[in-house]
């Protein structure tokens, strides 16, 4: 049995053999961080079409044999990590399984668990321990402070102990969640968000425009918004897709954003501005506990727009007003998010403590930015009522909900992906900036004061 408290220094016949199962983006971080944390006996395999390809990729670097398949690596691994898309986890584990060396740690790194859950208790063998993980960032983000969800499901607390030592070099901030709540954390904290992000990049497509390019979305909760938008769309579509369709309740969050969006944009172009402030309003205060006469509160994670502006795509035109001050703007995105947060009970403080990823630590700072300054969230509602030059944006943003959620709904992951792809060419050129410019908004806001930290 490997030591609980077992440490990369330690000699090497005295390190858990680890296997990773699924070299894709993250397996491969996985690895990266694992290889540079010390550990000398690291196995990973692919696709056995990759197996050459993979096998010169990691020639020489220390600590990794990369092997034909799964079978190779499941038999001689103390840990084994499936690092495989969600939808395809059943027949992978199916395959590679009863290959498992007995008394083994076997662990997932799927966004949504209860298909993973099944595929392990299907086939594993009844000799295996399980104890899964997820780390809740992207694979370019670096794990250092970010959250990994560790689950106990078919194991005592050695090893859940062992796994900790082994992930001792992320230094990551570990999170304890059953199968079940990791699935509700995860629709709650990702599902949504990706969402609105993804609605913004297909209603931008739809138009056939970068807006920041032409004065507009340039500066202040703009930065947010379309820095993120092209963050996750130069991403793979699978890391996306698998979270929305198989979280049940993903699809009810996500169904619930759009009847928020189209609901507000109805008030909109009714011109009831006083049905679009009190529903604002009221969310508002369900939310973050402001009530309607109040301003302020608790520390934004952003504090100034100057802050924001740090990180422009687009340059800082004047708004038509000559100054540099931001052009007025509805944020039906953010109204909508709000929104629908209010109806469905979520209180994303709660979430930010426990498992935040980098986005929505973004997502709920903007949000938070503009619904605690009455003067903002006022200037947003008078614009959503008044102010035109967004209305053709905020029409296609509208469409662009109803599509994705009836999208997720249909539960097509061909349909999912048709989608994203079609968009992601669209900006495809804008990727390489918007990743740099993402990065280091990320790094500041783990730097950042307030809640970020937590």
């Amino acid at each position: 049995m490997i030591r609980t408290n077992v440490q990369p220094s330690d000699p090497m016949e005295d390190q858990p053999t680890i296997g990773i199962i699924g070299m894709g983006a993250m397996g491969t971080m996985y690895a990266k961080y694992l290889s540079e944390g010390g550990w000398k006996k690291i196995n990973v395999c692919d696709r056995s079409d990759k197996f050459e390809s993979l096998k010169a990729t990691y020639q020489g670097v220390p600590g990794i044999t990369v092997h034909r398949d799964g079978h190779a690596v499941s038999r001689i691994s103390d840990f084994i990590m499936y690092s495989v898309e969600a939808e395809h986890i059943d027949k992978i584990v199916a395959e590679y399984g009863p290959s498992t060396k007995v008394g083994a740690i076997v662990s997932g790194q799927t966004s949504v668990k209860a298909p993973e859950k099944d595929a392990f208790d299907k086939h594993l063998p009844a000799d295996v321990h399980i104890v899964s993980l997820h780390s809740l960032h992207g694979p370019t983000v670096s794990p250092v402070g970010q959250p990994l969800v560790i689950i106990q499901y078919r194991a005592p607390d050695e090893c859940v102990h062992i796994v900790e030592s082994i992930f001792h070099c992320f230094r990551s901030r570990y999170v304890y969640l059953t199968y079940e709540d990791h699935d509700l954390v995860t629709a709650n904290v990702q599902a949504v968000t990706h969402a609105a992000f993804l609605t913004m990049g297909t209603a931008w497509a739809s138009h056939r425009s970068y807006p920041w390019e032409q004065g507009q979305y340039v500066g202040g909760i703009e930065t947010v918004k379309v820095n993120i938008m092209l963050r996750i769309y130069a991403n793979k579509w699978h890391v996306y897709a698998g979270l929305a369709i198989l979280n049940p309740s993903a699809k009810v969050q996500i169904d619930t954003y759009a009847s928020s969006a189209t609901d507000l944009f109805k008030l909109m172009i009714a011109g009831d501005a006083d049905g679009l402030r009190d529903r604002v309003y009221a969310a508002r205060e369900k939310v973050f506990g402001v009530r309607a006469h109040e301003d302020g509160g608790a520390t934004p994670i952003f504090l100034t727009e100057d802050v924001l502006d740090q990180f422009t795509i687009g340059g800082r035109p004047a708004s038509p007003s000559g100054t540099s001050a931001p052009w007025t703007n509805s944020h039906l995105s953010l109204l909508a998010m709000v929104d629908c947060w209010a109806r469905l009970s979520i209180q994303p403080f709660d979430h930010l403590q426990l498992a935040a990823t980098p986005v929505f630590r973004m997502w709920i700072g903007v949000a938070e930015y503009l619904f605690r300054s009455i003067a903002r969230l006022d200037t947003a509602i008078n614009a959503a009522i008044h102010d035109v030059t967004h209305r053709s944006n905020d029409l296609e943003f509208v469409v662009a909900a109803r599509g994705w959620s009836q999208c997720v709904a249909f539960g097509s992951f061909e349909l999912y992906r048709d989608r994203f792809e079609k968009t992601a060419e669209f900006f495809a050129s804008r990727f390489e900036d918007a990743n740099k410019i993402g990065g280091a908004m990320i790094k500041a806001i783990v730097a950042s004061n307030g809640v970020a930290k937590q």
